[in-house]
């Protein structure tokens, strides 16, 4: 497959995954190709490494874990040790270092059977990987979430982030055994769904139906591939942090959000040892295109400072497997340790 047909398929593939029997034949036809060949160019991206998962990105809070962006600062010589400990709780799907003093960033969510709960589990990892201060930021309001990288080159600069309304919906045993089934990374051959149908001995119109369920519900946010962004060739991404006035914070985070080089966008509290309250993850192939992109945001929204934090080191990047139980072992390990 050429250069350009294979930056198509990953835009794709990034964007609204086919949820029907032979997905792949719909992205060769939406390409104009051999199924096989786009099967294989799959497997060649995931090989390299470029792709990391295929799967359903589901919205934590909405399973009902209770989730925060965490920062530590970790004295240099009890980094190896202090990451060991936070990438052990199975709740951790993102673990950096990055260049501040506040030098290790994480997210943790806990489960909604948590004994310890999330403010408890943060004070516990701190004093186990001794911790020189601490700061939870959870979300106040999300602007945007699409991690969509744009291998295309095509995308416009700005776009506007469309509001989804959600449907309400009875989150039942069934739709817990959906999640748990289709959370793991989705095979790449002619019938990527048989074994999930098969094992649940459903068919595949009430597999895809419960997964549009979920999704209409805001639970799935969507069915996509997750790219390896610095594989992908983007190896300049920087958490850029913003101190902005509260009263004009909705306004301004719909500004940054707009941005396509945004695909993560948030209001988080304020603290006196931490001055910023709006996150903006932006992702450039180069140190200069990014900062490029920062001074654009920069001239288009009101703020009184701004830091760009770049990562130095990755830890951990996976998905978190929900309703697994390990989120209990690790509790009940810690609690003996710590307590």
């Amino acid at each position: 497959m050429s250069e350009s047909l294979t930056a198509e398929l990953l835009s794709i593939i990034q964007k609204n995954f086919p949820l029907i029997k032979h997905p792949y034949q719909e992205i060769a036809n939406m390409l104009k190709v051999e199924e096989e060949e786009v099967i294989s160019a799959l497997k060649e991206q995931k090989r390299n490494s470029i792709i990391r998962q295929i799967s359903p990105i589901f919205d934590t809070k909405r399973l009902g874990y209770d989730s925060s962006l965490i920062a530590f600062m970790i004295d240099d010589d009890k980094i190896s040790q202090a990451v060991e400990i936070i990438n052990s709780h199975p709740g951790v799907s993102h673990n950096y270092e990055r260049d501040h003093d506040f030098n290790i960033w994480f997210t943790l969510a806990v489960a909604p059977d948590s004994k310890l709960g999330l403010k408890k589990t943060v004070e516990l990892l701190a004093k186990k990987t001794q911790a020189r201060e601490a700061v939870m930021l959870p979300t106040i309001k999300m602007f945007k979430i699409a991690v969509k990288l744009n291998t295309t080159g095509k995308e416009a600069k700005k776009q506007k982030v469309e509001k989804r309304e959600y449907k309400d919906i009875e989150f039942s045993s069934f739709h817990r055994d959906i999640v748990r089934a289709t959370q793991y990374d989705l095979p790449i051959c002619h019938e990527p769904f048989e074994q999930i149908v098969q094992d649940k001995n459903i068919s595949y119109d009430k597999l895809f139906s419960t997964l549009t369920e979920l999704k209409d519900a805001g639970v799935m946010r969507r069915f996509a591939a997750i790219l390896n962004h610095r594989k992908a060739g983007f190896n300049a991404n920087a958490m850029v942090v913003w101190d902005i006035d509260e009263k004009d914070a909705v306004s301004i985070g719909k500004k940054a959000a707009e941005f396509s080089a945004v695909s993560h966008c948030y209001l988080r509290p304020k603290y006196k040892n931490w001055p910023y309250n709006l996150f903006t993850m932006i992702h450039g192939k180069t140190t200069d295109e990014t900062n490029a992109i920062i001074e654009s945001i920069a001239n288009e929204i009101e703020h009184k400072s701004k830091r760009a934090l770049y990562s130095t080191r990755e830890f951990k990047k996976v998905r978190i497997e929900y309703f697994s139980p390990e989120f209990k072992s690790w509790e009940e390990k810690i609690i003996k340790e710590v307590v």
